[in-house]
């Protein structure tokens, strides 16, 4: 009787079905950081981590929390000139304005989905052509090939 040796716990296809969307992709600590690694490439890194910041702010319990990150979030990434100033429209930019001074945690929901709309349309599909996923797929097939299990 031949020896069965050394099998997946799943397929090649599952492994790999957080690739498929970028809410899987960041959804994926390895993914995140290689597609945060990308737009750090291509001088648009502001996006993640304005997106990144949004999550962490809809979590906020503590009301002077919300004001405080509220305003970190403004200055970092809204108001002209910010350091890491996103690329929003003006409508959304000037009811951001209006709102930051007493915030609710929704304050920054339309300049998110402005955003995660733009990476999820221009960069994450030249991410899947890029090196940086070429490289994580490689890391995330060696890692799933450390899980093989003999059995007899």
């Amino acid at each position: 009787m031949p020896v069965k040796c050394c099998f997946y716990r799943s397929s090649p296809r599952e492994r790999m079905t957080w690739m498929e969307s970028m809410d899987t992709l960041l959804a994926n600590k390895d993914g995140l950081d290689a597609f945060r690694a990308f737009l750090k490439s291509e001088f648009s890194e502001e996006n993640i981590l304005f997106w990144l910041a949004c999550e962490d702010f809809k979590k906020t319990k503590s009301a002077a929390k919300i004001a405080s990150k509220a305003q970190r979030i403004y200055s970092e990434f809204i108001q002209a000139d910010a350091p890491k100033e996103i690329n929003i429209d003006f409508n959304t930019r000037d009811h951001i304005m209006q709102t930051v001074s007493k915030p609710t945690l929704k304050c920054f929901d339309d300049a998110q989905k402005l955003i995660y709309s733009l990476m999820a349309k221009d960069s994450f599909p030249r991410f899947l052509k890029s090196e940086a996923y070429k490289e994580l797929v490689n890391k995330e097939m060696k890692r799933n090939q450390k899980r093989w299990l003999p059995f007899f």
